[in-house]
């Protein structure tokens, strides 16, 4: 069998983990070939040593049978391999075609030459409906945009080998759709896509062969017409993993969570982003805004949670009005969508980043002295019981964490904080299907302790699954407010798209 790209008996070591311990993938041309694996299995790692982020300690790669040696991404470049990262790499002040050019300008006379990048950028984002504003900077459009820079970048460079990490974490159900058919069409032209993922319905979707990892080991590679979802799960997991969310009827007590025609305006366009939303959270209750994103969801999450300041209207907090104050100190957790800016600071250690929100109690510290022993045995808890990877434990640096792992931090920490309010934005994003049913198990337990539960979530399978109530969101506006069991996944797709509308309640 020739193989476009051969990685065998790959091992990597970091400080305290092997990362990837003797794998073997292989990769036929014109093939989408899913790599699968729990947060912390080694896929993201794998990747990153095919497209030189990393150099392995043993293995070999080889290019259609000829050993080569990538010492960096542009070796990878030269070699034809493009990568979509996790993370997104992008400059966050620069504009979007500026992003999709970078290193590989065209230049005359020493000046940029943007003409025809522009066109060439255009024509693909044309071609595979990956609509974008070249202009527009990448600090101004939401991650779901950013992504689609990512993608374009990668075909800007007509790269013949495509790596895909997560590619469709954050986006909506009709861009994750959408995707498949690009992906589908571009191995039609016979490119060769590696397709990291968590999600087994993309797997069976599109992919034709499907390598496991699991804890930096390789476990099979197999062909997945022939497997089904839950053999995937077993695989990957090592045990079997129940796929859906299990969660018994609650009737709702009082309002936790009381919002009243809340307006956020748009500081340069002047537009509404939030549109006169009104709605509540109830003691006991999981309500999900569902939506494409990019419809005022961050808008409306950062104002609840104090980052931005509000046009207009007014926020209740276990009946008392609490509109220009900070809510998080009241008792609200936040698990926020983009953990990187929001969540987490990266250059501190994970039981620094457990204690973030509350080293100031008295539970660590005395006096203005942290209480180090406590902080660290904390932080060993919780590391145990959320089942958070790390090299070194509490002492690991957070920047060398997997992403799924970082976010389980945050969500552990959140938690932790035993708010009567926890406001979840995209929880599960990145997360593997063990770590996705811990996740919703623990929102539905925070439920049936008498909390409120605001879920923001692009995941269709998810706001239908955890959700009591969803309302739905399209141009800043609330224009649908309805149970999960009265509405199908179709009804709710019109909603989004602001096809149809039904006055919210």
């Amino acid at each position: 069998m020739d193989y476009i790209i051969e990685m065998n008996g790959i091992t990597k070591v970091f400080p305290g983990i092997i990362a990837n311990d003797d794998v073997t993938l292989q990769l036929k041309k014109g093939e989408i070939h899913a790599l699968l694996g729990e947060n912390g299995a080694g896929k993201s790692t794998l990747m990153s040593i095919l497209f030189g982020l990393y150099q392995a300690e043993k293995g070999v790669i080889k290019k259609q049978g000829q050993v080569v040696h990538i010492n960096g991404p542009n070796d990878a470049r030269r070699l034809g391999i493009g990568m979509v990262h996790q993370h997104f790499k992008l400059v966050h002040n620069f504009t979007v075609l500026e992003n999709i050019i970078l290193g590989a300008e065209t230049v005359k006379y020493g000046i940029l030459k943007f003409d025809n990048a522009r066109a060439q950028v255009m024509e693909l984002s044309k071609r595979y409906k990956l609509d974008i504003d070249p202009d527009a900077l990448i600090s101004d459009i939401t991650v779901g945009m950013q992504q689609r820079v990512e993608i374009l970048k990668m075909l800007y460079r007509e790269n013949e080998i495509l790596i895909f990490d997560e590619p469709t974490a954050v986006l909506t159900p009709q861009e994750i759709e959408e995707l498949m058919h690009i992906m589908k069409n571009l191995t039609a032209e016979g490119k060769s896509i590696l397709f990291i993922t968590h999600k087994l319905d993309e797997i069976k979707a599109v992919a034709d062969r499907c390598t496991v990892l699991r804890k930096g080991k390789f476990i099979g590679t197999v062909d997945v017409a022939s497997v089904s979802k839950e053999e995937l799960s077993e695989m990957m997991v090592g045990r079997k993993v129940n796929l859906s969310v299990e969660k018994t009827e609650r009737e709702p007590g009082d309002s936790i969570l009381k919002v009243e025609n809340l307006t956020v305006t748009g500081k340069m366009s002047g537009k509404a982003l939030v549109d006169n939303a009104s709605f509540e959270v109830r003691a006991g209750e999981i309500v999900c805004i569902a939506g494409i994103d990019g419809n005022g969801q961050q808008e409306l999450v950062y104002s609840l949670a104090g980052m931005t300041g509000i046009d207009s209207g007014r926020i209740f907090f276990d009946g008392k009005e609490i509109t220009h104050s900070d809510i998080r100190s009241r008792g609200m957790g936040h698990i926020p969508e983009d953990r990187h800016k929001h969540g987490l600071v990266l250059d501190y250690n994970l039981a620094y980043n457990l204690v973030l929100q509350n080293y100031f109690t008295p539970q660590f510290q005395k006096r203005g002295f942290l209480k180090f022993d406590r902080i660290f045995k904390f932080a060993d808890n919780l590391i145990e019981k959320f089942d958070i990877r790390s090299g070194q434990g509490a002492h690991t640096l957070t920047r060398s964490m997997s992403g799924g792992n970082q976010q389980k931090a945050i969500i552990a920490r959140e938690i932790s904080r035993d708010s009567r309010l926890l406001i979840a934005v995209q929880p599960t994003r990145g997360l593997d299907v063990g770590a996705c049913e811990y996740i919703h198990k623990q929102l539905v337990a925070e439920r049936d302790k008498g909390k409120g539960v605001l879920l923001v979530s692009l995941e269709l399978d998810e706001v239908m699954d955890v959700s009591d109530r969803i309302l739905v969101i399209f141009e800043g506006k609330l224009v649908a407010d309805v149970k999960p069991k009265e509405v199908t996944y179709k009804d709710l797709g019109l909603y989004m798209a602001g096809a149809a509308k039904q006055s919210a309640a």
